[in-house]
């Protein structure tokens, strides 16, 4: 920058003054060339004086700006360090500039993020050693008691180890589905589908569970136009088989169950609604995690592994949906939605849907 000004400061400037000089009437040759050696004279002065100004200032500010960013940078660069030694409550503090302080707002923002993982890992691990411990603990006691004589080998040992063999198995299985659905390895069969045909055929599955604990259970299928959307029936019956089961579990005899296909916009909601337990505001969000449990003693009584409802919010994600708990409240029931994107050729005919 400062070699293109003195280039262009002696290249143009002779002429220039050269010219104008003339033009005052100035045209001796030597009242000329004395003008043109002071004109050249105090303009190198003063360009040589204004660029070490500008390089001083540049300078000054360089190192200032430079020494602001190293310790920014530093302090992140420590913030990471620390964060990967394990340290995921650490945060960073804005800086003063603009830049760095969306930096440090998305630095805080991942490691909270990192932080909420880790919690997951913890817990996670921790539910699945619990979850293996007690089919475990139920197989040895029983061994134990076969070597001691106090239980004679026969149908009632052969059982009990059966059972708790084929709840570990359905453990692996059920993990390695959720797994396989959240890291987008579930296979899908996607077709196009009926939704009011994939409620119908859940509840006829459902059916003799309701009826064995005198429930309830209504179908309230979606009386408009013609409604598809792109599904697997065999994945999406799992879904809604969970739901009606869970839904069986928390409500009494005498109470109601009920599914309903209601087309929103470009989606397809199949709502299930019970009017049992209900789940408190705290654990709506919760419910979906692995092992997650809002009565764990009562579901681990019935059986349940604790990953069925995230084994079905990952099947419902593979689709292009989302499954999503409502509740106002212990007691007051619990409604499940199932959302399914609508297949082309239904959407323009929701307008006349009542």
């Amino acid at each position: 920058m400062a070699l293109t000004m003195i280039v262009v400061a002696a290249i143009a400037g002779p002429p220039l003054f050269e010219a104008h000089m003339k033009e005052a009437g100035h045209d001796s040759p030597e009242l000329l060339a004395h003008s043109q050696e002071a004109f050249s004279a105090a303009g190198a002065l003063a360009l040589g004086m204004g660029l070490a100004i500008a390089a001083t200032g540049a300078v000054i500010v360089s190192v200032l700006i430079t020494r602001r960013l190293r310790r920014s940078l530093t302090d992140l660069g420590d913030a990471a360090a620390r964060i990967s030694d394990g340290d995921y409550e650490l945060r960073v503090e804005p800086a003063d500039s603009r830049e760095l302080a969306t930096l440090a707002a998305s630095f805080n923002t991942m490691a909270g993020k990192l932080a909420t993982v880790e919690g997951s890992r913890r817990r996670l691990l921790t539910d699945l050693a619990h979850e293996i411990r007690t089919p475990l603990a139920s197989m040895e006691i029983c061994v134990e008691s076969l070597e001691d004589g106090a239980i004679e080998p026969g149908p009632r040992a052969w059982q009990i180890l059966s059972s708790q063999i084929d709840r570990i198995s359905h453990l692996a299985d059920d993990l390695g589905q959720v797994s396989a659905a959240e890291e987008g390895r579930l296979n899908l069969e996607p077709r196009p589908s009926d939704p009011n045909a994939l409620a119908e055929t859940a509840v006829l599955a459902a059916r003799d569970g309701f009826e064995r604990k005198q429930v309830e259970l209504q179908l309230h299928p979606y009386r408009g136009d013609a409604l598809w959307t792109e599904a697997d029936p065999a994945r999406i019956g799992q879904v809604l088989g969970n739901l009606l089961s869970n839904a069986l579990r928390h409500t009494p005899s005498g109470g109601r169950v009920e599914i309903t296909v209601t087309p929103d916009r470009d989606r397809v909601n199949l709502q299930v609604t019970d009017n049992g337990d209900g789940i408190a505001e705290e654990h709506l969000q919760r419910i979906f995690e692995r092992f997650y449990r809002v009565d764990a003693a009562r579901d681990r009584e019935h059986g349940g592994t604790g990953v069925g409802l995230a084994i079905s919010r990952a099947i419902a994600r593979a689709h292009g949906g989302e499954l999503s708990a409502a509740s106002a409240g212990l007691g007051k029931g619990t409604t499940i939605t199932l959302s399914l994107p609508i297949a082309k050729g239904s959407s323009e005919k929701l307008h006349t849907a009542p």
